[in-house]
């Protein structure tokens, strides 16, 4: 368990703008206590500093996770964040969109969100910007990347694709078999 370099934190915290913007710094600044991103295996875990601080006397390789697994870095130094960080960016999301009942099935089957299942966005949404799904009830399912912009989303056909599937809910089912 290390802290991140310059340019790893560099490529995590420009994925992770795109979903929160600048309320990247209420996730390291909470009232509460303060908290660290630390990576572990090539995993970003967001963890307090006083269980980081206890960890230390368990080595590395005896470790085998810690706090919240944000996503890992690819081979190729990129970053891919995971379904297990939806808590954390549902609550600091820029971006939001609301799926009808009828639409949360398909999304949480992989597929990505068309228009005719579409309930509520965010105004004033980008083109190409993170975003994170809710159902009606305010329930988060997944995230992923807008296909097209708030007044673009407008124009479109109800089958025409207005988000990007990146990951849902469903995935804890469907790897399943991989964790095994």
């Amino acid at each position: 368990m290390r802290p991140l370099t310059d340019d790893e934190t560099k490529v995590f915290f420009e994925k992770l703008t795109k979903y929160i913007g600048r309320n990247i710094v209420h996730l390291i600044d909470r009232p509460d206590e303060p908290y660290c991103f630390r990576l572990q295996k090539d995993r970003v875990y967001y963890v307090s500093e006083s269980i980081m601080r206890k960890t230390t006397a368990i080595g590395r390789q005896n470790l085998i996770s810690l706090g919240v697994c944000f996503g890992k870095f690819t081979k190729t130094g990129k970053f891919r964040m995971h379904i297990t960080a939806l808590p954390s960016l549902a609550q600091y999301a820029k971006y939001k969109v609301w799926v009808k009942p009828n639409g949360e099935m398909p999304f949480l089957y992989g597929n990505h969100v068309v228009k005719a299942h579409i309930g509520r966005v965010t105004e004033d949404m980008p083109e190409h910007q993170g975003v994170v799904i809710f159902n009606m009830a305010d329930v988060p399912l997944g995230f992923g990347v807008s296909a097209r912009s708030t007044v673009d989303m407008r124009k479109v056909d109800p089958t025409g694709i207005a988000v990007f599937h990146q990951s849902d809910n469903g995935e804890y089912l469907r790897e399943e078999d991989a964790l095994f």
